[in-house]
C-alpha cells in the first residue's frame, strides 16, 4: 500500500478540522428549517379564531351598549388580523424549508472551497520547508554539502532553523575534518618514533666507527672518512627531527613571555648583518606554554626567513595584542621580505615530508604547526613571490596571566 506523503495528510488534517465544524453547522442549520413548520403557530391561531367567533356570538346575543359594541368589532377585526398573518406564515414555513436547505448547501460548498485552499496553502507553507531539511539531513549525513540555491517559502521560523542548520554543518564537517587530521598526524607521529628509533640504534655505533676512522685511517681515505661524517651527521640531524616531530610537548607548562622570546631568539637566529626589526606591545600578559618548544618553533621559522633573504632582504618581528573571533589574543608575527612562496606551494607547507629545499626533511613546520596547536594557538602563513612571506603565531588569551601576578607566583 503505498504510503501517502506528508504534505497531502497535513492538507487532509487540515481540511478535516476545518469541514467537520462547518458540516455540523450547516446540518444543524438544515435541521432548522426542516423543524420551522412544525413549530408555525397556524393551528393555534385557527383554535383561537373559532373559539373566539363563539365567543363573539354569545356577546351578540346579548343587548351591549355602544362602547361595548365597539370593543367587540375591534376583538373581531385582530382576531381576523391574526389568523390571517398566521396562515401567510405557514404558507411560507411550509415552502421556505427548501430554500434554507439550498442556502445550507451553498455556504458548505463555499466552506469547503475556501477551507481547501486555506489548507492547501497551509500545507506547502509548512511541508515544503520541512521536505527541503529532511533534505539537508540527508546531505549532513552524507557529508555533503548543504544546498546553496533559493530556499522553499516558508514562515520564517524556517529560515532561522535553515541557520542553525548550516552553523551545525558546518561544525560537523569541522569537527570532521578536525578528527581526520588528528587520526592523521598521530599516525605520522607514530611513524615518526618508529623511524627515529630505528635510526637512532645503528648511528651511535657509526659515530664511534667514523671517530675511529677519522684516527687510525690512512690519509688516502680521510676523504671517504668525511664523507662518512657528514651522512652520519644529517641521518642524526634526521632522526632529531623525526623524534621531535613523534612527540608533543611534555612537562608542566610555565608562564612564556612572547615578547622576550621573540628577541632573545631573533637576535640568536638572524645574522648580523641582515637587516632586523622588533616590535612588542605593552603590557602584553604572559602564556602558559612550554618555553623550549616555543622557542625551537619560532626559530625554525626565523631560520628559514633567513634562506628566503639571502639574495637580499629584511625581517620584522612583531608581538601584539589582536582581537580573534570576538575573542583577545597575542599575535606574534615573522615578515621577511624575501623570495615569497608561490600559491600552489603555499598550502601545503605544513604537510610532514613535503618539502622544496634540497636534504630537507619536511618536518620543520609541521613541527611548528604541531607546537602551536599543542598551545590550543593557530598558525597562518601569508605570502607573495617576489615580495615575503609572514607567519604568525596567534595565541587565545583565555588563560593568561598579567605580567606581575607571573613574578609573584
Amino acid at each position: 500500500m503505498r504510503r501517502i506523503d506528508f504534505r497531502s495528510r497535513l492538507f487532509l488534517i487540515l481540511l478535516f478540522f476545518a469541514l467537520v465544524p462547518s458540516i455540523v453547522l450547516a446540518a444543524a442549520w438544515a435541521a432548522s428549517w426542516l423543524v420551522l413548520p412544525y413549530t408555525s403557530t397556524a393551528a393555534a391561531w385557527d383554535s383561537a379564531a373559532a373559539t373566539g367567533a363563539r365567543a363573539l356570538t354569545v356577546a351578540r346575543s346579548h343587548k351591549l351598549s355602544p362602547s361595548d359594541s365597539a370593543a367587540v368589532v375591534d376583538h373581531e377585526t385582530a382576531l381576523k388580523e391574526s389568523q390571517l398573518r398566521s396562515k401567510q406564515a405557514g404558507f411560507l414555513f411550509q415552502r421556505a424549508w427548501v430554500l434554507g436547505a439550498l442556502a445550507s448547501v451553498l455556504a458548505l460548498g463555499l466552506l469547503y472551497l475556501v477551507a481547501s485552499r486555506v489548507a492547501g496553502h497551509l500545507s506547502r507553507s509548512l511541508s515544503r520547508p520541512v521536505q527541503e531539511l529532511v533534505g539537508w539531513t540527508e546531505h549532513i549525513t552524507r557529508a555533503e554539502p548543504l544546498p546553496q540555491g533559493e530556499a522553499a517559502r516558508g514562515a520564517p521560523e524556517f529560515a532561522v532553523l535553515r541557520d542553525r542548520m548550516r552553523e551545525m554543518a558546518e561544525g560537523l564537517e569541522q569537527g570532521r575534518r578536525a578528527a581526520l587530521e588528528s587520526e592523521r598526524l598521530s599516525a605520522m607521529r607514530e611513524t615518526a618514533r618508529q623511524v627515529a628509533h630505528e635510526l637512532k640504534n645503528p648511528l651511535t655505533p657509526i659515530r664511534f666507527v667514523v671517530e675511529r676512522l677519522r684516527r687510525e685511517a690512512p690519509a688516502e681515505l680521510q676523504e671517504s672518512v668525511d664523507v662518512l661524517a657528514v651522512e652520519s651527521a644529517r641521518l642524526e640531524e634526521l632522526a632529531r627531527s623525526f623524534a621531535q616531530f613523534g612527540r608533543l610537548p611534555e612537562g608542566p607548562r610555565a608562564a612564556v613571555d612572547l615578547g622576550e622570546l621573540a628577541r632573545y631568539t631573533a637576535r640568536s637566529s638572524v645574522p648580523p648583518a641582515m637587516r632586523l626589526d622588533i616590535s612588542v606591545g605593552e603590557d602584553l600578559p604572559l602564556i602558559s606554554g612550554h618555553h623550549d618548544a616555543l622557542a625551537r618553533a619560532l626559530s625554525n621559522v626565523m631560520i628559514n626567513a633567513v634562506e628566503a633573504c639571502r639574495d637580499g632582504g629584511s625581517i620584522s618581528v612583531d608581538v601584539s595584542r589582536i582581537a580573534r573571533n570576538g575573542e583577545s589574543a597575542i599575535a606574534l608575527s615573522v615578515r621577511d621580505t624575501g623570495c615569497g612562496i608561490p600559491a600552489n606551494r603555499l598550502a601545503r607547507i605544513w604537510e610532514p615530508y613535503v618539502t622544496y629545499k634540497s636534504g630537507g626533511t619536511g618536518l620543520g613546520l609541521a613541527i611548528v604547526r604541531q607546537t602551536i596547536l599543542a598551545h590550543d594557538g593557530e598558525v597562518t602563513a601569508d605570502s607573495e613571490p617576489g615580495k615575503g612571506t609572514t607567519i604568525s603565531f596567534i595565541f587565545p588569551l583565555s588563560d593568561a596571566l598579567p605580567k606581575s601576578n607571573a613574578e609573584q607566583g
